[in-house]
């Protein structure tokens, strides 16, 4: 009797805080429904009346352009970041896992020093680049550098996975005629699926909430990513559409709430395997 009193104790504690980290969620979703004068006057938490004209503002987007378009321009950015990230990665991975070469531990360090290194430092250089480069108001400076390795947290990820496969997999492998790009295809990406899984989800949360880089380099209405079209509704004058940026903001959440829940276990071996294994 004793243990069932504490374990439900124990899930009424979970619960109840999960409700309070959540609260926040919860009310930007019932404000979606909800006019201006009523979001911030009103004080009961569910709407009067469920109005779905925020929603519809909010889609019609600004300036002409709709969130169709920003949905579009973001999952341009993330599916690339995707694909450069795990490809790129990946093979600096396997490298720094299964092959030898003069210096690997020392560049395997330099590669944990960037982890270290804070964004701000390099970035006044890094937009000079881009801007001689012309390529200021393009995708480019979001993309290309994800297919030039330069996630050291997804490359150290990934190499501790893969350090932890069985030796004896690769030896067999070597008995039978395969060359290292045959049993990094045929046997290191098909065992390394969790950590693959996990670079993933990850790069696409990241990719998909940043805002930074995404102010920093795109400037055209028309190439907005979802991010940057949130910021639009509030207004520093006061004119602010704050249904509107309620119902979006709600709208954009959908995409990772999707990824998360579709991966969640690959992303839970992936972090653990790797941890532990390396």
């Amino acid at each position: 009797m004793k243990r069932k009193i504490g374990t439900v104790l124990y899930h009424t504690l979970i619960i109840l805080f999960a409700v309070l980290m959540l609260y926040p969620l919860l009310w930007m979703i019932s404000a979606s429904f909800k006019d201006t004068l009523e979001i911030f006057q009103g004080t009961d938490f569910f709407p009067k009346s469920f109005r779905l004209d925020n929603y519809i503002q909010g889609w019609q987007g600004l300036s002409g352009v709709t969130f169709t378009r920003f949905y579009i321009n973001s999952f341009i950015i993330v599916i690339a970041a995707m694909v450069g990230n795990l490809t790129s990665c990946l093979m600096a991975a396997n490298a720094f896992a299964k092959i030898r070469f003069p210096l690997k531990g020392l560049w395997f360090a330099l590669m944990m020093g960037t982890l270290m290194l804070p964004m701000h430092v390099k970035l006044i250089p890094q937009y000079i680049m881009y801007n001689k480069l012309g390529w200021i108001n393009t995708y480019l400076p979001l993309i290309v550098p994800k297919f030039l390795a330069t996630e050291g947290f997804f490359v150290f990820l990934m190499t501790q996975y893969m350090r932890g496969l069985p030796k004896e997999i690769d030896e067999a492998a070597i008995c039978d005629g395969c060359g290292q790009w045959q049993r990094f295809i045929r046997i290191t990406v098909p065992l390394s699926v969790p950590a693959i899984v996990t670079t993933m989800i990850f790069t696409f949360i990241w990719t998909w909430n940043d805002f930074f880089s995404q102010m920093l380099y795109i400037t055209g209405i028309d190439k907005f990513t979802v991010a940057l079209a949130l910021r639009q509704f509030v207004d520093a004058t006061g004119n602010s559409s704050w249904g509107a940026l309620f119902a979006m903001s709600t709208l954009s959440l959908l995409p990772l709430f999707f990824m998360f829940v579709f991966f969640q276990n690959y992303l839970v071996d992936g972090i653990t395997a790797g941890s532990i294994k390396g």
